[in-house]
């Protein structure tokens, strides 16, 4: 998939064009980019146009959401479904400040769009004075196709990534997969930790995971991926509270691995919630509900 960073590309080839920020690029974003897909003709070539930030970042900060995906994640999610081309564009005053006609142009002129697939609420333009409606007289004038998706719904409610956060949030993680139509995931490089895992006779990974939405502290059963293999793994997510500790931290103990791996990239995915992290009467009694935990991943991993 083709990076750009600007309304603008080289190719003379026809677009069909998705549109939206699509964090975590779940099962309703995905039903606009099979619009743009069905769109797309012989000879055209399929793109998507997302921004780097959120928009309220920009607008109005402090307001913005916490995100599902990490920016890598977004483009290497995007990359899988299968657009050809990608605008990763800064949300900025250049950006917020376009009418709704000088957006569309820049996608008309600027990108060779013929054909473009949004959500039906989908807003653009100076204080979001654009909606579907403008956008189909634009490009009717122009012999542009527009499909705009209707929501996808799921037991009575609206798939949406802010849905979806809530049930991170809660650390209700199956759900969650569902609606996204693949496994959440926290990845990232493996760092130096104050060993207590160790010392407790459970080694763990101290994951440094990039700014994302975490699931509420407690433990988790999940699988690991390392090195092109799955692991099952236990992931405590919060503050330590046994031994005092301040920041939130993401540990990660796999069964049947005994590397070393300080600074290699690490994965985990299919978390499910064991239990709330607690402060024990002493670490002896904490060993033995560590032990206890095991239960949560008796079960062979493959991978």
């Amino acid at each position: 998939m083709k990076l750009y960073h600007e309304l603008f590309r080289e190719n003379e080839r026809p677009l069909s064009l998705a549109i939206g920020f699509f964090d975590g690029m779940h099962r309703g974003h995905r039903e606009i980019a099979r619009a743009a897909f069905r769109m797309r003709k012989p000879g055209w070539r399929s793109g998507v146009l997302t921004f780097a930030n959120h928009p309220a970042k920009h607008l109005r900060p402090g307001t913005e959401p916490p995100l599902l995906t990490t920016i890598d994640e977004r483009i290497d999610l995007l990359g899988k479904t299968g657009f050809e081309e990608c605008f990763l564009i800064p949300f900025d005053d250049s950006i917020a400040s376009l009418s709704p006609e000088a957006f569309l142009e820049k996608l008309v002129d600027g990108l060779g769009v013929r054909a473009v697939a949004v959500g039906s609420t989908f807003r653009f333009g100076h204080k979001r004075a654009g909606d579907t409606a403008l956008m189909l007289r634009y490009f009717d004038e122009r012999g542009v196709a527009l499909t705009a998706v209707e929501n996808v719904m799921l037991d009575g409610e609206r798939i949406s990534s802010t849905r979806i956060r809530r049930l991170v949030q809660d650390g209700n993680l199956e759900p969650a997969d569902h609606l996204l139509g693949h496994a959440y995931e926290l990845r990232g490089r493996v760092e130096l930790g104050f060993g207590r895992g160790h010392d407790l006779g459970f080694p763990t990974a101290n994951l440094s995971v990039p700014e994302k939405l975490l699931p509420k502290d407690g433990v988790y059963a999940a699988v690991a991926r390392y090195d092109g293999r799955d692991y099952a793994a236990l992931v405590s997510i919060g503050t330590n509270p046994q031994f005092n500790g301040a920041g939130r931290t993401v540990e990660v103990w796999m069964r049947d691995f005994h590397e070393t791996i300080y600074g290699h990239e690490l994965a985990v995915r299919d978390l499910r919630y064991v239990r709330e992290q607690r402060v024990f009467a002493s670490v002896d009694e904490l060993i033995v509900q560590m032990r206890t935990d095991l239960a949560a991943v008796a079960y062979p991993v493959y991978g």
